[in-house]
């Protein structure tokens, strides 16, 4: 039977961990993309959809983090930077969106907004607190616990989008979240991109 020692061992068993958490999370991600994607475009809702990108973005990012898990730094950096820039293509997406809304104004749904932004947001507290412990382990884990942060803060500023909507009957307070979300994801994009690069520099590669 092979032995290893007991640095090994332990690495390996939270590569193990990892690569278990990972597939889970992937998995709720992308149910949660084509759930909420469908809501969206029934709804009408530019912030719903915003969150529907979101999940589809961590769908990947998780995928890419599979893929990185035993991998060396300067690799896990490299997916880190790509994982940035698939949350900036998020971030672009959502601005096309908001055009869109603002050249062609229509009422979104309150009702679809608020129960899918409720449904989203069980569904990623899940995922946030199965990466909960992972978030300081390494680059790659570090970037999708910021990916399953964004996720939460989405929900919640699309459950209060579907409230202002029902107040206001208008869809000013949708468009107004997805611009907010927008900001949101390009900073989030700018940090993972910036740590990224400096892991790299770090290797030597830049």
């Amino acid at each position: 039977m092979a032995s290893c020692c007991e640095g090994d061992c332990s690495l390996d068993a939270r590569h193990s961990r990892q690569r278990g958490t990972l597939r889970v999370v992937l998995v709720i991600n992308a149910v949660m993309f084509l759930v909420i994607v469908a809501a969206a475009l029934y709804g009408g809702s530019a912030s719903l959809l915003a969150d529907s990108l979101d999940n589809l973005g961590d769908a990947l990012t998780y995928g890419l983090s599979l893929y990185a898990v035993s991998r060396g730094a300067l690799v896990k950096a490299r997916v880190a930077l790509f994982k940035g820039g698939l949350i900036l293509l998020a971030a672009l997406a959502v601005g096309g969106q908001i055009v869109y809304k603002l050249l062609n104004p229509s009422l979104p749904l309150f009702e679809i907004m608020g129960v899918f932004s409720l449904i989203g947001l069980i569904a990623n507290g899940a995922c946030l607190g199965l990466l909960w412990r992972h978030r300081n382990e390494d680059i790659n884990m570090s970037s999708v616990w910021e990916c399953s942060r964004n996720d939460i803060v989405s929900n919640l500023s699309v459950f209060v989008a579907a409230g202002a909507v029902y107040l206001t009957k208008t869809g000013w307070p949708d468009i107004l979240v997805a611009t907010a979300l927008l900001f949101f994801l390009l900073r989030s994009a700018l940090r993972v991109i910036s740590s990224a690069r400096s892991e790299i520099k770090a290797a030597g590669e830049f």
